[in-house]
């Protein structure tokens, strides 16, 4: 190991060689608008500058990029082993052209970083990096680019000038697209009319057991007709009509592409998509899994099964599972999506040391279901019993596992509800039972999860695999939707209705879909970026004077939306003084700090000051003395939950535990 400017470098001897292996920690270069005076549009001509002129907050990678310079002087062949997807061939060309002052090197194929697999790829590595992977990256980024800084300035712009003031606002090509399909999801759930209807059931016990068995028909949407029910059924016999039998073979799950994991991971363990990735990339780094942003369900033959198991017997919770299906032929039950790059994601063998209690449930889940895959079908049997009264007939259902076979390997993650049923037999009477019923009414449509959302992307071709988790964090960052269960706020439904009217390409998904497709036959080698990016352009000039026309009326149709979101996102809690007010949080721009006050001012003068150290956002109530809790958020670490009572035990044990103590100033 050796060091230049705090940067690591390795020197490797390989069959006589000498190997220097150095790191880029992603990308080095960026895109930067040439000649640009300030905050205007439209923005057609960029550049490919090193990303901390870009990005500020990128100062570091300038010792990367020195490094780089210093060690690439005097070497016979350069090797591209960054990520195999379009990100890690653009990150090594950039490099290579920018740094190297090369157009060509040699590429080196891989899915996982265990020590054999990373000799393999050298070993094998093809004479040329894959252009076409390269080109459909930078035309991607070029496209992303050019329609989010314009986009974003015009929507910023427009605001400033209606309002005064600066907040940023941003829409993208991939983001504008899924902001208008939760608006339009929002706006079905606030359309919803209700409708009532009934359902009529039979409840009895049996062996101790209440049974509720519920009316073949479901759901009456008369009233008078579930009363007939009632009435047809009264003091009648209650006797079994019917029992059917069916046996369900259950096939194994397909092992995990990026979107199943990042489903799976949601439902099973409640980690988002952005956490799932970021998790799963911290697994592949450290050699435990395979890369995880792959498109493919499959694992194909040329992977050793019968190595990785061997290797996973020898982890305490695994050895069972691994040992009895050793026994066996390892045929995986691969699903139907392909990656020309990388297989499913799977462990790779190698004993984790040192993992996050998430890293160690998401590294579980990706175990079992690797193991769920090579396993035996699993058997279920659903019962079906009908219950006849004077002809009107009510069903009991029951669903039982007769053989697990996969189910086991599984273990914790399957959520499987088991219903039993009891032995009851035709013809038996049922004497203890009532009959009732209930009115229900119908429910508005779901809204997506973050884990929805990610799939519905994926099914309506929009953004990559890569991008699509964080282009929902952006709608989060800039207001456009709140909460879990994803709400479109004020402001996001808003810019929406605003787009529509005046420049509705903005937000077209086939616009979107069409130039998604266009990279693609980039990347196969049938178009050239240049003339997809230049397509763009021309399309966007026509959009940016459209818009420019409009550029006031969107601006105060934006104003209004952006001042109701940002008050109802910034109140905390009631005011515990005059229980009247709500408590905001406000922003001194004298002192450069928040503070919480109440909206009662000047009635009620209630205020908190914060510390300056991190960002407040609302949050909950305190368990331990029911004032408002904040989330606090501070750059580079992770965000803490802080009371606002200056005399709760949970703040002062928070400040004492970080020494923080003799930054608290707060007005009483």
């Amino acid at each position: 190991k050796k060091q230049n400017k705090k940067v690591p470098n390795y020197e490797i001897i390989h069959n006589g060689n000498k190997i220097i292996v150095a790191c880029a920690v992603g990308h080095l270069f960026g895109l930067k608008e040439i000649n640009g005076k300030g905050w205007t549009y439209p923005v057609i001509n960029y550049e490919w500058r090193p990303i901390y002129e870009v990005n500020k907050e990128a100062k570091y990678t300038k010792d990367y990029i020195d490094t780089l310079k210093k060690l690439a002087k005097d070497v016979e062949a350069y090797y591209n082993f960054c990520d195999v997807d379009t990100e890690g061939e653009l990150i090594f060309r950039n490099i290579l052209r920018f740094i190297c002052k090369k157009e060509d090197a040699k590429r080196a194929y891989f899915s996982t970083l265990t020590k054999n697999d990373l000799i393999n790829a050298f070993d094998n590595a093809k004479d040329s990096i894959d252009l076409g992977l390269a080109n459909a990256g930078e035309a991607r980024h070029s496209l992303d680019f050019i329609w989010g800084i314009n986009f974003s300035r015009a929507l910023t712009l427009s605001l400033k000038q209606a309002q005064g003031g600066f907040k940023v606002l941003s829409i993208g090509r991939v983001q504008g697209p899924t902001l208008d399909f939760i608006v339009k999801k929002e706006k079905e759930i606030l359309a919803f009319i209700s409708v009532p209807y009934w359902q009529v059931s039979l409840n009895f016990n049996y062996e101790n057991k209440l049974l509720i068995a519920w009316h073949k028909k479901d759901q009456f949407w008369k009233k008078e007709e579930a009363e007939a029910v009632i009435k047809n059924t009264k003091n009648k016999k209650v006797f079994i009509s019917k029992i059917k039998k069916s046996e369900i073979i259950q096939a194994p799950p397909t092992p995990f592409d990026l979107t199943t994991l990042q489903l799976e991971a949601y439902r099973t363990i409640n980690i988002n998509p952005k956490e799932t990735l970021s998790l799963a990339q911290n697994l592949y780094i450290n050699g435990f899994i395979s890369y995880p942003r792959t498109s493919s369900q499959q694992i194909p033959d040329s992977i050793d099964l019968h190595e990785i198991l061997t290797k996973l017997a020898k982890q305490e919770n695994y050895n069972k599972s691994c040992n009895e299906l050793l026994k066996k032929q390892l045929k995986p039950n691969n699903g139907k999506k392909t990656d020309p790059a990388h297989p499913a994601i799977i462990p790779t063998g190698e004993l984790p040391e040192k993992l996050t209690e998430k890293e160690l449930k998401l590294y579980d889940l990706i175990v079992r279901r690797t193991l769920a895959t090579l396993a035996e079908p699993a058997k279920r049997e659903s019962m079906q019993i009908e219950i006849n009264i004077n002809n009107e007939i009510f069903l009991l259902n029951g669903i039982k596992t007769i053989y697990p076979g996969w189910h086991k390997y599984y273990g914790h993650f399957l959520m499987l509800k088991e219903t039993e049923l009891p032995l009851l037999k035709e013809n038996q009477e049922i004497k203890d039972h009532k009959i009732e019923m209930h009115e229900k009414e119908t429910q508005p449509p779901r809204r997506y999860t973050p884990a929805s959302l990610v799939k519905e992307l994926e099914s309506r071709g929009l953004g990559t695999k890569s991008t699509r988790s964080n282009i929902i964090d952006t709608l989060y960052d800039r207001e456009y939707v709140q909460e879990q269960s994803i709400q479109a706020t004020y402001l996001g439904i808003k810019i929406i209705e605003t787009l529509e009217k005046y420049c509705p390409e903005i937000i077209d998904e086939k616009l979107t879909r069409h130039f998604e497709k266009e990279t693609d036959l980039i990347e196969k080698g049938k178009k050239t970026k240049e003339k997809v990016i230049e397509e763009s352009k021309k399309f966007l000039i026509k959009i940016v004077d459209k818009f420019k026309k409009n550029e006031l009326n969107i601006g105060k149709e934006l104003a209004e939306a952006n001042k109701i979101t940002r008050d109802k996102s910034s109140i905390v809690g009631k005011c515990p003084k005059c229980n009247e007010g709500d408590l905001r949080i406000l922003y001194n721009r004298n002192n450069k700090s928040y503070f919480i006050a109440c909206n009662k001012y000047p009635d009620c003068k209630t205020t908190f000051s914060m510390p300056k150290y991190a960002l407040p956002k609302p949050n909950d109530i305190c368990k331990e003395c029911n004032y408002p809790r904040l989330k606090m958020i501070r750059k580079g670490k992770r965000p803490y939950d802080f009371c606002i009572n200056i005399e709760c035990p949970s703040r002062k044990r928070y400040l004492e535990e970080n020494n923080l103590l003799f930054k608290e100033k707060f007005s009483k």
